[in-house]
């Protein structure tokens, strides 16, 4: 569409695009907001640069999109329980969120998006890779299509995927935890195919990192579809790049995209606020 009070530019030839002529510190009006709201429903994601926010503007914004919950892994900060932040200290080898996932899959309501500030980042590296979901339904052949629009995920708070699972992930970091013993409770079954409650595109629901197993079918008839799945959600043709520097604010939509974190950046410190974007409906 054509924008009139904002600028888009696209960042990749799938998803993504970059956000110039608005400042996210002053007031916006409805139309700002809504050509916004139709920005990301086209591109999944968008980024923000040169932005001065307080914590305040922040959630200020991140709440134009949904209310604001919790990530229940990790405390957050004191006055802002709903804004937890993401640092790597130059000493650590790990980072968060490393693998591809898309974000709280294991809810029953998964959230609607993600928003990221950058507070201070590396001399270079650091990115975040996203994934169009999209596409990676829309390039299925059609027998694939007709066998996994018939089945249901199983997402899983605990990484069963991964070796170790939460606890081994959250005991390389320096967050302050919350609620790890109870990860392998926080389960929930999805459909492998959703429909996006907005834009009524079918998305291929993978989330790296959570999904672990398909409903009903035998562990080695899963786990060959579901490595296959996780695979072929990762494409490189299927992604976008996001670099940060100080001030950069991004937002994707959790309903079709996955992401996941670089750690290129050794001995350097990066520092993010994540805000998560509540509100969203069942996958269906």
């Amino acid at each position: 569409m054509a924008y009139r009070t904002i600028e888009v530019t696209p960042i990749g030839g799938t998803m993504g695009a970059e956000i110039a002529g608005i400042d996210l510190a002053r007031p916006l009006g409805n139309e700002q907001l809504a050509e916004i709201h139709q920005a990301l429903l086209e591109n999944q994601v968008l980024v923000f640069h040169g932005q001065d926010l307080t914590i305040e503007q922040n959630k200020a914004f991140a709440r134009r999109f949904g209310p604001l919950v919790p990530y229940p892994f990790v405390k957050g900060l004191d006055d802002h329980p709903e804004v937890f932040e993401i640092r790597k200290e130059p000493d650590e080898e790990k980072n968060f969120g490393g693998a591809w996932h898309t974000d709280m899959s294991f809810e029953e309501r998964p959230p609607v998006g993600t928003m990221l500030y950058a507070r201070e980042t590396p001399s270079r590296g650091g990115d975040t890779l996203l994934a169009n979901l999209y596409r990676a339904y829309e390039t299925l052949s059609d027998p694939m299509k007709r066998v996994v629009e018939g089945l249901k995920g199983v997402y899983s708070g605990d990484l069963k995927g991964r070796r170790g699972g939460r606890k081994a992930l959250m005991d390389t970091t320096r967050f302050q935890t919350a609620n790890v013993e109870r990860a392998g409770e926080m389960e929930a079954e999805h459909p492998l195919v959703r429909t996006h409650p907005e834009t009524g595109r079918k998305a291929l629901y993978v989330s790296g990192s959570h999904l672990y197993r398909i409903a009903g079918m035998t562990d080695a008839e899963s786990a060959a579809l579901v490595g296959f799945l996780k695979d072929h959600a990762a494409t490189p043709d299927f992604t976008c790049r996001v670099s940060y520097r100080p001030g950069t604010l991004v937002v994707w939509d959790n309903r079709c995209t996955q992401h996941r974190a670089l750690n290129d950046y050794p001995g350097e410190r990066r520092v993010m606020h994540r805000l998560t974007i509540g509100g969203g409906d069942r996958p269906h």
